[in-house]
C-alpha cells in the first residue's frame, strides 16, 4: 500500500489515528484473506438471492468490537463516530481495497450509508427508531428507488413514478430499475421516490420521498440487473415494480414535495465516499500489477515484465493518476467539511468525474499485465473494472457533473474580462508614458 503524502495522519485527531490504524489492519488481514472463503459460501443457483456468506458477521462482529462501525456519518450527527469528512475518506480509501466485504463488514456499504444518512438529517422520530435504529445496528438492509427504464434519470425530475394520497395514505405506482440492494434477503425498506405534485410549476417541488417496508403488498422484485455479466448476488442492482402500494402519509420523509431536497442532501458526501473506495482499488490494483510484473517466473524476451519499458511507463501512469485523483477527493472532503457540500459542488463534481475514470486506466493496465488471468475469476480485477464503469453513471453520470463544472468556471467570465482590461489599460499606460 503506497503512502499517502498528501494528507500528514499525525496531524488529525488521536481518535481517527486510532480508528485509521484498526481499519488498515482489520483489511488487510482480516476482510482480504476473507474473499475466498466469502465466495465459497455463496448459495448455488437460486440460493445466491437467499445465502449471506457466514463470514461476513464474522467479521461484521470483530469490526464492531474494534469500534470500526458507522464511521460515515458525519460530526453533524449524534448518531455517529465524531469523523470528520476528510478522515472518514481515508478510512473509506482503505475499505475500497476489500469493496465486496469490507464496507459491509463496517457497516459502511451503499446504499445503506446514504439511507442511513436521509433518516440521519430528516426522519422523524418513529422513523428513526423503526428504520436507522436498526439500519445503523446492522440488523436489516435497505433500498434506494429512484432510477427509471422509461426516463432519462440523470435529470431526477423527470421521475415519473406516481405518488398519490388517498386519505391517511399514500398510493405508489411505478416501474423502477437498477435498485441496487433489492435484491438481498435482510432489505427490509425501500426509500421511493416520485411526483406527488406532478403540475407544481417548480419543477424542483413536483418530487416526494416515502419509506416503503419491503413487505409491502404491491411491490415485486422483477430481476436482477447484470452488469457486464455480473448479478452482485445476494444484494443485486433490481428491477421493480410498484402496483397500487400503500404507506401511511407518516412514511413521507420530510414533507410533500421535498424529495429532490432530500436526495440533494444525501448525494454529497455519499460521492466522496465512492471516489475514495475508488482510490483503494486503484492500489490495489497497482499492487496486483507491480507484484505481476516482478514475478521471476514470468519472463517474455528474456526479461520479467517489469523491465520492459512500457510496462515501467504503465506503473509510473498509474501513481500519478492514482495520486492526482486522491488529492481531488480528499480536497473535496475538505471543502464539505468547511462549507457543507452544498458550497463544495465544484469539489465534488471534480472528484467524481475523476476518480472512476482513473480507477477504470488503471485496472486496464494491470489487466493487461496479468494477459487473460486478468479478465477472470482468478483475480479481482474483472469484478473491480465492472464496478468501477458503474460509477461513472452512479449518484450522477460524468456528463451532468461535467456541464455542472463547466458552468461554475463560465460564472468567472466577467471577473476575467475586467482583469484582462485593466492589463490591457495598464499596459497601454505604460506605453504611453515611457515612449
Amino acid at each position: 500500500m503506497a503512502t499517502n503524502s498528501i494528507v500528514d495522519i499525525t496531524k488529525l485527531s488521536p481518535k481517527f489515528q486510532d480508528l485509521y490504524a484498526k481499519a488498515k489492519d482489520f483489511v488487510e488481514n482480516d476482510c482480504i484473506p476473507a474473499e475466498r472463503i466469502y465466495a465459497l459460501q455463496m448459495g448455488k443457483g437460486e440460493d445466491r438471492w437467499k445465502v449471506i456468506p457466514p463470514i461476513l458477521e464474522e467479521l461484521k462482529a470483530k469490526a464492531r468490537s474494534l469500534g470500526l462501525w458507522n464511521l460515515f456519518l458525519g460530526l453533524e450527527y449524534p448518531e455517529g463516530p465524531g469523523l470528520t469528512n476528510l478522515e472518514y475518506s481515508l478510512i473509506a480509501e482503505l475499505t475500497g481495497r476489500a469493496p465486496r466485504i469490507a464496507p459491509e463488514a463496517m457497516n459502511c456499504s451503499a446504499p445503506d450509508t446514504g439511507n442511513m444518512e436521509v433518516f440521519a438529517k430528516y426522519g422523524t422520530p418513529a422513523q428513526k427508531a423503526k428504520w436507522l435504529v436498526p439500519l445503523m445496528n446492522g440488523k436489516i438492509r435497505s433500498a434506494f428507488a429512484m432510477t427509471e427504464p422509461a426516463v432519462a434519470s440523470s435529470d431526477a425530475t423527470n421521475i415519473e413514478t406516481n405518488i398519490r394520497r388517498e386519505g391517511n395514505e399514500y398510493v405508489i405506482n411505478g416501474r423502477k430499475w437498477w435498485i441496487s440492494g433489492a435484491g438481498d434477503p435482510r432489505c427490509a425498506v425501500y426509500l421511493v421516490m416520485g411526483k406527488s405534485d406532478p403540475d407544481n410549476k417548480n419543477r424542483h417541488r413536483q418530487q416526494s420521498l416515502v419509506i416503503v417496508p419491503a413487505d409491502t403488498p404491491g411491490v415485486t422484485v422483477v430481476r436482477p440487473m447484470q452488469v457486464f455479466g455480473y448479478d452482485d448476488a445476494p444484494e443485486g442492482h433490481c428491477e421493480m415494480i410498484f402496483k397500487d402500494v400503500r404507506v401511511p402519509v407518516e412514511n413521507i420523509v420530510l414533507g410533500e414535495g421535498r424529495g429532490f431536497e432530500v436526495i440533494q442532501g444525501r448525494l454529497g458526501p455519499g460521492r466522496i465516499h465512492h471516489c475514495m473506495r475508488c482510490i483503494g482499488m486503484a492500489e490495489r490494483g497497482l499492487d496486483l500489477m507491480i507484484a505481476r510484473v516482478t514475478d521471476s517466473s514470468r519472463r517474455t524476451f528474456g526479461k520479467t515484465l517489469g523491465e520492459h519499458g512500457t510496462v515501467v511507463a504503465d506503473i509510473a501512469t498509474s501513481r500519478i493518476e492514482i495520486d492526482q485523483a486522491r488529492f481531488l477527493v480528499l480536497n473535496a472532503a475538505k471543502k464539505i467539511d468547511e462549507v457543507k457540500a452544498k458550497g463544495a459542488m465544484k469539489e465534488i463534481s471534480m472528484a467524481k468525474i475523476a476518480a472512476p475514470n482513473m480507477l477504470l486506466r488503471v485496472l486496464d493496465r494491470s489487466m493487461q499485465a496479468h494477459g487473460a488471468a486478468g479478465i477472470s475469476q482468478d483475480t479481482p480485477l474483472a469484478h473491480f473494472y465492472a464496478s468501477a464503469r458503474t460509477l461513472r453513471y452512479a449518484d450522477g453520470p460524468d456528463e451532468v457533473h461535467r456541464n455542472q463544472l463547466g458552468k461554475t468556471e463560465l460564472r468567472r467570465a466577467t471577473e476575467i474580462a475586467n482583469k484582462l482590461k485593466a492589463q490591457k489599460d495598464k499596459s497601454d499606460q505604460l506605453v504611453t508614458s515611457k515612449l
